[in-house]
């Protein structure tokens, strides 16, 4: 692996190149390392699995010490990976209270953000997308059961 990141770069089991991808990789792509996987119902309703987190995105924790709590995100960080929900603050030594930064990992998205026209264009997309693919592979499934029983009834002729 070159010095400088690279985009055709394929994959490594080493976790020393894992690490270096990542860290090395350039900002408009680290938003997709930002990508949190979306509850049952908005899975059902996009037909996707997951989607980049952004601010105003209500999530629910799913790991660690906050594990349950729910909040808006207020804050995405591409440089370190992380994301800063709201009411999820602990207690420091002097009294005062700081954010606690998670990573999108331990994260779940409950209800999306949708006051840009870019990102609901692209869930319509992906819908449209999966429901078009999806018809073809029944067609083809039909098909291929139609040649199957057709084969079937001659066998036994």
């Amino acid at each position: 692996m070159k010095k400088e990141f690279s985009k055709h770069w394929k994959s490594s089991k080493q976790p020393r190149k894992q690490r270096k991808y990542l860290a090395n990789a350039p900002l408009h792509i680290r938003r997709k390392f930002l990508s949190v996987n979306l509850s049952k119902e908005l899975r059902k309703k996009y037909n996707r699995r997951n989607i980049p987190v952004r601010k105003d995105d209500v999530v629910k924790v799913m790991r660690g010490r906050f594990k349950g709590k729910q909040g808006k995100v207020l804050e995405v960080n591409l440089k370190t990976s992380r994301v800063v929900v709201e009411g999820i603050q602990i207690k420091k030594q002097d009294g005062s209270k700081a954010d606690v930064k998670l990573h999108p990992s331990n994260l779940q998205i409950i209800e999306l953000n949708l006051d840009d026209k870019k990102r609901e264009e692209s869930l319509r997309r992906n819908l449209e997308k999966s429901q078009s693919s999806t018809k073809q592979e029944k067609r083809s499934k039909d098909s291929k059961t139609k040649k199957s029983s057709k084969l079937n009834k001659e066998d036994k002729k």
